[in-house]
């Protein structure tokens, strides 16, 4: 059994990788990491470990620091999908990650552990940058792939779908009765080769999947390729039934606040199935309003430790593909007596938040509650309400409705002012004929009820964060780092070569007068793009850190627990608090609630790299009929090696290699987004508009080549380019 102060060793550990902050002395980290006093010796003593051990440095005011990046690095590569990687240390560092340009990767795939060879790169930021090379792959970390069956002579192979490895797969025992050619399949590799110069891979065949191109094929190919699950075990199924039936609203328990006769309403997309969140607004007598956010009780359903946890668990997060969803519970409860039915009365957890007249917050109160909806609203026919399209609908709510605009449009105004960012970038969604293929796509609803319920739900997971946190809980909260410092001086760079500018230590409202500045102008969307990539990922994690973004101080994700797992987590904390338990349970094991969730945090990257690659695959199939067709185009990324395009109509991206800019010498600025010709002086910049003409199209390599319309020759031969990088 690992001891207190082992755990505690690779929290601290986690948490200084993870966080750009400022070197703190063990008390100030252990206060951020929400470690209580009566631990405090064990967190010193894995400290102590740490230091002896020389992962961690003791700097100036025993300051605890990483280490520098020493001369190798031992670590699992991440690849990009635009070629280059990353390699993870094992044993982390000050610098972070270490970088593998797109020629250096040695073969190395997404997942396997590998050993990598360090070059410092000089300066930037007051920082300095570091590459590497893989000089050794340790071990494979992924063994199965996708692909289809193909034939050369006698010899049967598979090339692998996507990016991470591109090597064909030789294939052992096929026989007459195995799957016909053209057909996708999956593959397990038993010898990687490469002991002898041109020896391929070899493997065995585990599963047929179907014809390449139709729907359900594709999604399942990406299913397997990203180790998704499926289906359900018997036990759990069994678990889920059992559930429905011992469910009785009329008769909880234990007794809950009744609230069935309230004004209360879903508002969902059209097609939704699980309804998770519910609304009501009450005006009250002293000129206040109570907004009442009621969230499906799934931790009434799915009980800690049980075989319906485990497997929520394990799956972290439901996936949504087009015309299908792998939920992260069985539908008889996602679908059935955890959706907020209209009409049915339903068990929920309720985050009451009185405001005042200028939408700041008075009180706040928690309870565990029955509700039934009055209405089933979609996006649409509530935003028909607010725009006094009311004829149809119940007195009750049209003025429930109106109230939560107004209400809403309160809140917004409220947070854009303490600092809320908003990026204004397209969103689009598919179209899809009767065969499961791409006809169309159209831009997302924008309708401000979007909005109204984006707001709602913020200000419930942020009540429900402060709550907790007064009660001095450790929780899973959803953080999100402000951008280092480096990120910030690439963005004040770009940004002046756009005509902008931004302080040195650049602020949130900074960042918003940034994006006002340029609202409604050519270089918007250039500089929407430019903020994006400055932010770090959100996570989940119990440190004590905020929601950059959202510019709050503590926040945690509560509403949606149907599809997400941490927010079932905070359900089970807050059934505590509102039974008057919490006083008597002990304290929050916080390693462990560190490593739950850096796991959730992996399955919800891990379903949206699945849903993204699914969505790619569907696009990149339609544009195989349309090859030397050419669109107008924004560019959304430079590196060494060319230019990234993105079609806004599909949000699909290309690459414009740089031999196929034209003859010239390319200069390739990546710090401030922009190629420029030497001779020419000719320049291709980050949110530029740009006639390109496609190519040709790899859907099993999941590329799109393209080249400028206007320097295209007519039979699509590329031009030759001469490359010069600029020095710094």
């Amino acid at each position: 059994m690992t001891s207190m102060p082992d755990r505690y060793a690779d929290a601290i550990l986690r948490y200084l990788t993870e966080r750009s902050a400022s070197p703190l002395q063990p008390r100030q980290l252990a206060r951020q990491m929400g470690v209580e006093d009566e631990e405090y010796g064990a967190f010193r003593q894995a400290v102590k470990r740490l230091r002896d051990a020389g992962r961690v440095v003791l700097g100036s005011g025993s300051a605890l620091t990483l280490p520098e990046m020493g001369e190798e690095v031992t670590g699992f590569f991440r690849r990009n999908a635009r070629g280059f990687g990353f390699v993870i240390p094992e044993n982390p560092n000050a610098h972070g990650d270490l970088f593998i340009p797109p020629d250096a990767a040695a073969g190395a795939m997404t997942g396997d552990l590998v050993r990598a060879r360090v070059h410092r790169k000089g300066r930037r930021g007051g920082r300095r940058m570091y590459e590497g090379d893989i000089v050794e792959i340790l071990q494979r970390g992924r063994s199965r792939f996708v692909g289809v069956l193909q034939q050369t002579g006698e010899t049967h192979f598979v090339l692998p779908e996507g990016r991470a490895f591109t090597q064909p797969i030789l294939l052992r025992d096929v026989g007459a009765a195995g799957p016909k050619l053209g057909t996708k399949v999956v593959v397990e590799i038993v010898d990687y080769g490469g002991g002898d110069e041109g020896e391929l891979p070899s493997g065995v065949l585990i599963e047929s999947l179907g014809e390449e191109g139709e729907l359900i094929v594709e999604t399942r190919a990406v299913i397997r390729a990203h180790g998704l699950k499926e289906d359900f075990d018997t036990e759990t199924l069994a678990e889920a039934r059992r559930r429905v039936r011992e469910f009785d609203p009329e008769n909880p328990d234990p007794p809950r606040e009744d609230v069935t006769a309230v004004r209360i309403a879903t508002i969902d997309p059209p097609d939704a199935r699980d309804y998770d969140d519910a609304i009501s607004l009450t005006r009250n007598d002293d000129g206040t309003a109570t907004l009442g956010v009621h969230i499906a009780d799934v931790a009434h359903f799915v009980r800690e430790g049980s075989a319906l946890d485990i497997e929520a668990k394990q799956r972290g997060t439901s996936v949504y593909f087009p015309r299908r969803v792998l939920p992260m519970l069985p539908e008889v409860l996602s679908n059935g007596v955890c959706s907020l039915q209209e009409g049915q009365k339903r068990l929920t957890k309720s985050a009451f938040i009185t405001y005042d007249e200028q939408a700041n917050v008075v009180r706040t109160r928690l309870a565990e509650t029955v509700i039934r909806s009055m209405k089933r609203l979609t996006y649409q026919q509530a935003q028909g309400i607010c725009d006094g399209q009311a004829r149809g609908y119940d007195a009750d709510v049209v003025v429930l409705v109106k109230d939560m605009e107004a209400l809403a449009r309160k809140i917004e105004a409220r947070r854009r002012q303490t600092g809320m960012l908003h990026l204004d970038l397209p969103a689009v969604e598919l179209v899809l004929d009767e065969n499961g293929k791409v006809a169309d796509a159209r831009p997302e609803d924008d309708s401000y009820t979007h909005t109204i319920i984006e707001m709602f739900m913020v200000e419930a997971n942020e009540a429900v964060a402060r709550t907790l946190r007064q009660a001095g809980r450790g929780f899973l909260r959803r953080i999100h780092p402000a951008p280092d410092q480096a990120a910030g001086q690439d963005l004040s760079a770009f940004v002046k070569a756009c005509g902008q500018t931004l302080p040195r230590n650049m602020t949130r409202n900074d960042l918003q007068a940034l994006l006002a500045s340029v609202k409604g102008k050519p270089e918007s969307y250039a500089v929407n793009l430019a903020v994006l990539k400055t932010f770090q990922q959100a996570e989940y994690s119990p440190m004590e850190m905020g929601h950059f973004a959202l510019a709050s101080d503590g926040y945690c994700h509560f509403t949606s627990p149907i599809r997400r797992y941490p927010d079932l987590t905070v359900h089970r904390l807050m059934a505590k608090y509102c039974r008057g338990q919490l006083e008597n349970e002990p304290k929050e094991d916080i390693p462990a609630l560190v490593e739950l969730g850096r796991d959730c945090t992996a399955c919800e990257k891990r379903a949206e790299a699945a849903e993204n690659e699914l969505r790619e695959v569907l696009v990149l199939q339609l544009l195989e009929s349309k090859v030397g067709e050419t669109f107008e185009g924004v560019i959304t990324g430079v590196a060494n090696f060319g230019i990234f395009v993105q079609w806004p109509r599909y949000l699909c991206e290309g690459l414009i290699r740089l031999e196929d800019l034209g003859d010239d010498w390319w200069q390739v600025e990546t710090k401030t987004g922009h190629v420029r010709g030497e001779a020419t002086g000719r320049t291709f910049r980050l949110g530029d508009r740009l006639d390109v003409t496609i190519l040709g199209v790899d859907v099993a390599r999941r590329q799109l080549r393209l080249l400028p319309t206007e320097k295209g020759k007519k039979d699509g031969t590329p031009r030759r380019a001469k490359t010069r990088k600029k020095k710094r």
